[in-house]
């Protein structure tokens, strides 16, 4: 099963900017105020959802994940932890 990324934003840039930054390349996204990636193996969401965290100040979007099929969690400063260390008790390899 995969697990989903999801970005959110209401200003135009916002996300482009981020994953610049994340990625160290340019992306034209088709829409600008969302983006989404599937991860095959869940653990490797983990780097985006932190940096996410950790730079929240400097962007204005918001990042919800799912592990599971049509449930997805908002990522916050209050739950990023958990969230993070979930992902490696659950998938442990």
């Amino acid at each position: 099963m995969s697990t989903i990324v999801n970005l959110y934003s209401n200003q135009k840039g916002e996300i482009s900017k981020f994953l610049h930054d994340f990625y160290n390349k340019n992306f034209n996204l088709k829409n600008d105020l969302k983006w989404e990636k599937t991860f095959e193996n869940p653990v490797e969401m983990a780097d985006i959802v932190g940096t996410f965290i950790d730079n929240r100040d400097f962007y204005n979007i918001n990042m919800w994940i799912s592990l599971d099929e049509d449930a997805f969690i908002n990522v916050t400063e209050s739950n990023v932890d958990k969230l993070i260390r979930y992902l490696y008790e659950r998938y442990p390899y």
